[in-house]
């Protein structure tokens, strides 16, 4: 999918004007981050419930994970998160983060990963360098539809909700033992300078998104689906 085409369904689900000059890689993240949040959204069925997204504390986008072709493979992506701030009633600039995570069996398909982080224990903990999900944050895979409610009380216990999506069916997935880390190159490449996560998601040190309409577009998607009541 073309940044062009991308931008194109972004604009059409949650009228946001196109993007129409080229964008850097970090750019056309953010870009994609909000056509997926958006497409899953709108799907008659398969959604994230919006029970779920009210709880959120914290929305990480993977786009076009890869997961390896090998009997031993490894899903290698590169995301974005964004941290509500309830006082403000807003969410935050994104900050861009990578996930690996080893796997067993044969793959070779592009997946798209979504974290809903319920608790700020699990965003200050994905601060951190390096970040494994499981052990003392409780992650599991999220409930799928609109209306549903969390069932069973491990959801309700968990801090990250992960969901996949892969050859366009939508459920929830474990990620259990996905390592987590900042991706600061990126964040230096996006916003100037060598921004931690934290700078961005709580700080507020970065103020200057090298693409704008990329960042609207990501917020507006997170406005939307996920709104500060």
């Amino acid at each position: 999918m073309t940044p062009r085409t991308v931008a194109a369904i972004v604009s059409f689900v949650i009228g946001i004007p196109t993007i129409a000059h080229a964008q850097s890689d970090e750019a056309d993240r953010v870009t994609e981050a909000g056509v997926i949040l958006a497409e899953i959204m709108e799907a008659p069925d398969n959604a994230i419930p919006s029970l779920v997204l009210e709880k959120a504390e914290a929305i990480a986008v993977f786009p076009s994970t890869i997961r390896g072709a090998f009997l031993v493979g490894v899903q290698r992506g590169k995301g974005i998160i964004s941290v509500r701030n309830r006082a403000k009633r807003e969410w935050s600039l994104p900050a861009f983060l990578t996930l690996t995570r080893g796997s067993f069996g044969i793959g070779g398909q592009v997946v798209d990963i979504i974290l809903v982080v319920t608790t700020r224990r699990g965003v200050v903990n994905l601060f951190q360098n390096e970040f494994e999900i499981g052990g003392e944050v409780f992650a599991t895979a999220g409930p799928v539809g609109r209306n549903a409610p969390p069932s069973t009380d491990i959801q309700l216990s968990a801090e990250i909700l992960s969901y996949l999506r892969s050859r366009g069916l939508f459920a929830g997935g474990s990620l259990e033992g996905a390592t987590i880390r900042q991706d600061q190159f990126a964040n230096q490449q996006f916003y100037g300078s060598r921004f931690r996560t934290q700078d961005i998601v709580l700080d507020g040190k970065a103020t200057k998104p090298q693409a704008v309409e990329a960042t609207r577009t990501w917020r507006a998607a997170l406005s939307k689906y996920a709104p500060n009541r």
